[in-house]
């Protein structure tokens, strides 16, 4: 926990760096939602393909999924949730001829949510 995937269109790749924005983020998870730092796992899942309305050209996305040991305030939500699109904008160079869709959201794990560490 936290468990952060994030999902970007392949046409993002190069203007975007995943290091540096994984490692802000699981900085501003430990500041914003008392995550241990060691336990910040992120990954990433390029996208293909994307279709906004109606077009298959000319856009781009980002959403990123972040899912937290239930607990948290709505607001500790909002602000990480707020965070992350932030440091989107310090990570990610706008892609020319692109119109970028970019997200995110904090949600609960679900009470089944186990893990081990070897």
């Amino acid at each position: 926990m936290p468990q952060i995937t994030v999902d970007y269109s392949a046409d993002l790749a190069d203007g975007f760096d995943r290091p540096g924005f994984a490692k802000a983020l699981h900085e501003a998870t430990v500041e914003i939602a008392a995550a241990r730092p060691p336990a910040c796992k992120t990954r990433f899942r390029r996208t293909e393909d994307i279709v906004v309305g109606p077009d298959t050209e000319g856009h781009a996305h980002v959403h990123v999924h972040i899912a937290l040991l239930a607990g948290r305030t709505d607001e500790t939500k909002a602000r990480l949730t707020q965070a992350a699109l932030e440091l989107l904008r310090t990570h990610l160079k706008p892609a020319a001829g692109l119109a970028l869709h970019a997200s995110a959201e904090v949600r609960d794990l679900d009470p089944s949510y186990a893990k081990y560490e070897s």
